[in-house]
């Protein structure tokens, strides 16, 4: 056919269709795929831990209850600090009279300037006795016998002062007073009485099971953290394990360990329950990320880090790990990107835009 003889309109509409066919064939090249926001920061390398966790309830190293030994009446002595009578919560040094009682008719009976005068003077027979042997003046039986007296009259004071320093409550170690009942003034007392309770907690310890598996990781010396539940992280306290039970609970199958907790600001007290991290294992310098961002597919550990505003999936190999953070031992190296926000619906190579 000539084209000559080819209609205008003719032209105008192939020429369209031509148009409409290269629109359609372009259509699937379209890049419609629109960018995910993460936020990544940058992997660096820092110390980690590696812990065991148990719990356990905080006692005081040194605990006394303070008890009357002797009937009398009742008198709190002052406090040489504030100089009024002591109360809960005051701070006592080894061998403070906290307590006196008095009983004319029992220190009658122990005779006390009696005991001390009889030993003076058995004391002195026996030195005179003792110049007489030398020079031969008496037998050896002689100053036996004034050596036994004289024994016998420094026993009889010693007991004497015994009976009556049960007229006297003194705290047995420097500690905290963290009871004290009220009595009247001269109220009479019985012995056995329930005077009070000192304790002294700038060291603490606790008793703590642990899983039998963990048996051989945990032994004496070791490092603990030692956290109050409800507490700040600054109120961690550090102690060590000083004892390791060798065997098993038949029942349990869980092993006894015994701490014990450095606590000389008295932050933490008796009765605390709190929760205590062993350091079995720690690095001084890891890569080490948070286990937040680490997502587990099958046996596999996966992180993503950002490149040129592209995601890439990494597999990790990891090390020590705790409940907050894991050490990468292989698949991410230092100052990479690593996605910590939004990549829970990632893809490899997903499309992302940085910057929340």
């Amino acid at each position: 056919m000539n084209a000559r003889l080819i209609p205008r309109h003719h032209l105008v509409a192939v020429a369209a269709a031509l148009v409409v066919a290269g629109c359609e064939d372009d259509g699937p090249n379209i890049d419609v795929e629109s960018s995910i926001p993460v936020r990544v920061e940058p992997v660096g390398r820092r110390p980690i831990a590696e812990y065991i966790n148990a719990t356990g309830t905080l006692r005081a190293a040194a605990e006394a209850r303070l008890t009357c030994l002797q009937s009398g009446s009742y008198e709190l002595q002052a406090n040489p600090r504030t100089g009024v009578p002591f109360s809960m919560g005051d701070a006592v040094e080894a061998g403070e009279l906290i307590v006196r009682f008095d009983n004319l008719e029992f220190e009658n009976q122990v005779s006390i300037d009696s005991k001390r005068l009889q030993n003076t003077v058995s004391q002195r027979e026996y030195d005179k006795q003792k110049v007489l042997f030398q020079k031969g003046g008496i037998t050896l039986r002689e100053l036996t016998d004034a050596e036994r007296m004289a024994i016998d009259a420094r026993y009889g004071l010693d007991n004497a002062r015994l009976q009556l320093a049960k007229l006297e409550v003194r705290v047995p170690f420097d500690g905290v007073l963290v009871d004290l009942p009220r009595f009247n003034p001269a109220q009479w007392l019985e012995t056995g009485t329930d005077l009070g309770q000192v304790m002294d907690y700038a060291e603490l310890y606790a008793e703590i099971s642990l899983p039998g598996v963990e048996i051989d990781r945990v032994h004496p010396g070791q490092e603990v953290m030692v956290t109050h539940y409800g507490a700040a992280a600054v109120d961690t306290l550090t102690g060590e394990v000083s004892q390791v039970s060798p065997v098993l609970d038949r029942d349990s199958r869980m092993f006894k360990a015994t701490l014990v907790i450095a606590n000389d600001s008295l932050r933490m007290r008796p009765g605390m329950f709190a929760k205590m991290d062993l350091v079995v294992a720690s690095k001084d310098s890891a890569l080490v990320i948070s286990k937040d961002v680490v997502i587990d597919r099958g046996n596999a550990k996966i992180a993503f880090v950002v490149e040129k505003g592209i995601a890439l999936e990494r597999t990790l190999e990891i090390g020590l790990s705790n409940r907050l953070e894991i050490e990468v031992l292989s698949g991410l190296e230092a100052e990479e990107r690593l996605v910590v926000e939004g990549f829970e619906t990632l893809r490899n190579r997903s499309k992302v835009k940085t910057g929340r």
